[in-house]
């Protein structure tokens, strides 16, 4: 995050360094949990003084916006992730398989099944298919469509893209 450069990458600033660098320190500490790990730096730039502020990826993803509860709710967190230069809601999908990513869990005794075929046969005819295409589709719930598709992404089968209006969707991970 560069703070005192525009979206149209014109730059413009700061006032005070250290006072941006606090109202970081600030929103991070107040607003986002787990905690985020993160450095900050100053640098001048044409004159310009600006506030760089590093954030390595998370070994403990999800992060989302506090909300003081012990356990992530996947019907009321607010997960955000980034696509290009917005930030956009994170799907439960996106959330399940961040959290299955940190864990590390591995899949135990993953049966393919008719549904899978179904993913598989859709995907050779198409770029792309999304949880409501494969629940429409296969004739399934969409909780057992997303449930499906979540799976073949832990198993790196699948890979999870998210479009800028914050709308999942699948593509095979290889070639079939």
């Amino acid at each position: 995050l560069i703070i005192g450069v525009d979206d149209d990458g014109s730059l413009y600033g700061v006032q005070s360094e250290k006072g941006e660098a606090e109202l970081v320190k600030e929103a991070i500490a107040d607003y986002c949990e787990p905690e985020i790990k993160f450095d900050i730096e100053f640098i001048e730039l044409h004159g310009k003084e600006l506030v760089v502020v590093n954030v390595p990826e998370s070994e403990n993803k999800p992060h989302r916006i506090k909300d003081y509860k012990t356990l992530l709710d996947l019907n009321t967190a607010e997960v955000f992730i980034r696509v290009a230069d917005k930030s956009v809601p994170a799907s439960k999908e996106m959330i399940k398989i961040l959290q299955a990513n940190t864990k590390r869990a591995p899949m135990k005794n993953y049966n393919f099944g008719r549904t899978e075929e179904i993913v598989f046969d859709m995907l050779r005819n198409r770029e792309y298919l999304t949880v409501k295409d494969l629940s429409e589709h296969a004739n399934i719930s969409r909780r057992r469509a997303s449930r499906t598709l979540i799976k073949l992404v832990r198993i790196n089968l699948l890979n999870i893209h998210t479009k800028d209006n914050g709308e999942d969707f699948f593509t095979s991970a290889e070639e079939l």
